[in-house]
């Protein structure tokens, strides 16, 4: 149960960072590499105080400092960049679907277990995201947003692989952050001169880096090594569906039958893929 209600909570977390970087980057409070490099930053100050009161040392020269600290970078700054040309909703099926990819690729390189119930209820998920966030009616992919989406979500599944072998998952975050920071940085200055950064956007971008980020991750580097890694991109199909009720109750946006519909359908399609892990653990237990 414990294991289960973490999970949640940093799927909370996830959710949250899409609706702040929509808040953020969407009406131009900020630059989207502005936004990154502060998430970014934001993040490992905080992490890296908290490592500090412990009385720890961040492992910066670990050998999984470099897939783990390149993969975040990737994914903050496709991420951010993402939002600015294309819909919220298309953007989470495209991140989300693309993580789901990347995480049942490495389970199968790692010769995880897959049993056909967690095929089924990906299926299922997929289709219900799909359905929730596909606009009505014909729409058109802007190019460079998509593949700035698809990148994120490579770069974001690297991440989660990675830290399934997690040992110090406060440290070991804290150290992705502080360097991932310089390559945000570095896409702020191949982007040249933005839209600027107001203070709001700004306080959105700290909120987003120091708590639902930096805490979030790290919380889910503690999850990450008791997760299978198809389990661990299955549970993630459910954060466009929490991110879509946080629209409603944040946003003011509207409650749909398709929402409903969907989300349902989404939610239930994991819990079907969920069921099979489940048994598991109950004959592994008897």
């Amino acid at each position: 149960m414990r294991l289960g209600t973490l999970t949640a909570l940093v799927m909370v977390a996830f959710a949250a960072n899409s609706v702040l970087n929509r808040m953020a980057v969407g009406p131009g409070l900020i630059g989207a590499a502005d936004f990154a490099l502060i998430r970014a930053v934001a993040g490992a100050v905080t992490l890296a105080a908290l490592v500090a009161l412990r009385g720890r040392g961040l492992p910066l020269l670990s050998a999984r400092r470099v897939p783990g600290a390149l993969g975040l970078a990737v994914y903050l700054i496709g991420f951010s960049f993402a939002y600015l040309a294309i819909d919220a909703g298309i953007g989470a099926l495209i991140l989300f679907g693309g993580v789901q990819v990347t995480m049942f690729a490495g389970a199968v390189l790692m010769r995880e277990a897959l049993p056909a119930r967690r095929w089924i209820g990906a299926g299922l998920a997929l289709t219900g995201l799909g359905w929730l966030v596909w606009p009505a009616g014909e729409v058109a992919l802007p190019l460079a947003a998509s593949a700035a989406m698809l990148a994120a979500a490579a770069g974001w599944g690297v991440y989660s692989l990675v830290g399934r072998r997690a040992t110090d998952p406060l440290a070991e975050t804290a150290a992705n952050f502080m360097l991932a920071a310089p390559l945000c940085a570095l896409a702020l200055l191949a982007a040249g001169a933005g839209a600027g950064a107001s203070a709001p956007g700004i306080a959105l971008a700290i909120l987003s880096g120091a708590v639902t980020s930096g805490l979030g991750y790290a919380l889910w580097y503690a999850v990450l090594p008791r997760l299978e890694a198809s389990v661990s991109g299955l549970v993630q199909l459910s954060v466009p569906v929490i991110a879509t009720a946080g629209g409603v109750l944040l946003l003011g946006e509207a409650v749909t039958p398709r929402m409903v519909g969907a989300g349902l359908l989404t939610l239930g399609g994991i819990a079907y893929g969920l069921g099979a892990l489940q048994r598991t653990r109950r004959s592994s237990g008897s």
